[in-house]
């Protein structure tokens, strides 16, 4: 492939190009693409027999109008076992997240970071205030329920969401600290949960909390079937609510915002269910598989992951957007890089879980650009003299351009009169910040280890090579104020204590029979009167959906 064809990812602000423009830059054939690694499809789903059916169904679908919507979302209803009153349809996730944004947000949206672009990018483009909540590397990028809480409350924000499991590390959180979460929220204009990757986890047998949002005023989940299905190109997914809230976004759709393709395949699906189940049990699979072989590669790192993707940083010295062009050029293997994704470095990338025979070509390729001495090596040796930021003084830049005076307060705070990037580090390393939800690494206070090194003068005169003569100017200066620093921070530690207990929800669970403001009795969710049971369709229901087989 051209250089041309890398070029693309340069003009791209927060997503990779298209399937389509690679194709057309490159100038390959249908079908005679890179092994792809990057857009998080379902390998296994639909089946060839499915897609034989859409292909001889196709002068149909393409010539002729669906139906409507709503004719849509009843057999997608009817196969989950949903109240159609609940559930809103939409042309992909990203066109709800559109219509959320506009309908339900008012003033601020909260949101952790990283995680997919469209809830950053789509608040701030209405003008909103977005307040983001950094997922730290050190805590592999697992998302504390009750900081965030903290967080939100001490910045007043009226939205909430969060992504499970998470976009782009596969972070994951049990239902019922979810559902505590949910409740302690319930003083919010809007909780959304973002379950698009959902139906790949297996952390439990019922995951999803679609009936408990149901139930609830304020609380909207957000489904994907273009991901589950590996059809992103027909762009279809749903949200679940109570009747208020679900109805105020549909009532605000095209008639036909739905298009053939996706008509068809929901109303194929009821003939698949099993296939589907399959589909989802092998990709569990090779998640484990996919994990263990790249987790062999020395010096990377691979995340626990809940979705079809992993997460994994790359070793010491190596810059992902020359790793990704690479394994494209000289492998043909398409990953995705996320150094233009908030809250995340081009030290990192996120694969897509894909069959084995795949991965074993992925590993192959990542082993010669990043060890390889052929053609130079993306990691460079010991010998080298490289360092490389793991990318958070970029990350703290880039929350202190964007997110608001909040922040800008902590990032002041912590910079003091020194350069805002650089000298952040030092004064709050040993602070609790409550509230803020941005501590800043413990790895960059321990600089007293140059205090071995008092004297920046004899280092340079026996060793007359210009490489060390910058390094040990710039140690020296912080060392006197590190020392003292330490000791006087633990004494305000206690005062925070009581911020730091545990969030009681304000409003406990609605009661069984007993309706949520806008909302349904669990029975009427159910779609029964309490007493007799839902018919089985042969499809798994949406709090467990692809669990049978």
């Amino acid at each position: 492939m051209s250089g041309n064809v890398t070029s693309l990812f340069r003009s791209t602000a927060a997503h990779s190009p298209s399937m389509a423009a690679l194709a057309r830059e490159s100038g390959e054939a249908a079908g005679a693409g890179p092994v792809d690694f990057c857009i998080p499809c379902n390998p296994y789903f639909p089946t060839p027999a499915m897609f034989d059916e859409l292909a001889d169904r196709l002068r149909d679908i393409v010539t002729y109008y669906p139906s409507s919507a709503d004719t849509i979302t009843a057999e997608l209803c009817s196969l989950l076992q949903l109240p159609p009153q609940c559930v809103a349809m939409g042309n992909g996730s990203t066109e709800l997240i559109t219509w959320i944004d506009h309908l339900l947000v008012r003033e601020s949206l909260a949101v952790p970071v990283p995680t997919f672009g469209r809830w950053t990018d789509q608040p701030m483009e209405t003008g909103k205030r977005v307040d983001m909540f950094p997922l730290q590397e050190a805590g592999g990028f697992a998302l504390d329920l009750a900081r965030y809480g903290e967080f939100v409350r001490a910045r007043g924000t009226r939205a909430v969401v969060v992504c499970n499991p998470n976009n782009p590390d596969g972070g994951y959180l049990h239902k019922q600290a979810l559902v505590q979460f949910m409740d302690a929220m319930a003083d919010r204009d809007l909780v959304v949960i973002d379950e698009s990757f959902l139906e790949f986890a297996d952390a439990e047998a019922e995951p999803s909390v679609v009936q408990e949002a149901m139930l609830r005023p304020n609380v909207v989940v957000l489904r994907s079937l273009g991901k589950n299905f590996g059809l992103h190109g027909i762009r279809f997914g749903y949200l679940v609510a109570n009747p208020a809230l679900a109805g105020r976004v549909r009532a605000m759709l095209p008639k036909w915002n739905l298009n053939s393709f996706a008509e068809h395949v929901v109303f194929m699906l009821r003939d698949h269910g099993p296939e589907y189940a399959r589909s989802l049990h092998q990709v569990r699979r090779d998640r484990l598989e996919m994990a263990a072989q790249l987790s062999a590669l020395p010096g990377l790192t691979v995340y626990p992951s809940q979705g079809n993707f992993l997460f994994v940083r790359l070793p010491v010295g190596a810059e992902g957007t020359a790793v990704r062009d690479r394994m494209l050029t000289e492998h043909r293997v398409l990953v995705r890089e996320c150094g233009n994704k908030i809250g995340s470095s081009s030290r990192f990338l996120r694969l897509v879980v894909r069959p084995q025979v795949d991965v074993r070509r992925l590993v192959s390729g990542l082993e010669q650009v990043l060890y390889g001495a052929g053609r130079g090596a993306a990691v460079p040796g010991p010998a080298t003299g490289t360092g490389y930021s793991s990318g958070t003084a970029a990350v703290d830049r880039l929350m202190y351009e964007t997110n608001g005076s909040g922040m800008r307060a902590i990032t002041a705070q912590a910079a003091g009169a020194g350069d805002p990037g650089l000298a952040a580090a030092p004064a709050p390393a040993t602070g609790t910040g409550t509230g803020t939800g941005m501590p800043l690494p413990p790895a960059v206070p321990v600089a007293p280890a140059a205090a071995a090194v008092p004297g920046p003068a004899p280092v340079p005169q026996p060793v007359p090579v210009p490489q060390p003569v910058p390094y040990p100017g710039p140690v020296p200066v912080p060392v006197p104020h590190p020392a003292p620093a330490p000791q006087p921070m633990p004494a305000p530690a206690p005062a925070p204590a009581p911020a730091a207990a545990a969030y009681p929800p304000p409003f406990g669970p609605t009661p069984p029979g007993v309706p949520a403001r806008g909302g349904l009795t669990a029975a009427q969710v159910r779609g029964t009167n309490g007493l007799e049971s839902v018919p089985a369709t042969g499809w798994p229901n949406a709090a467990g959906m692809g669990r049978a087989g």
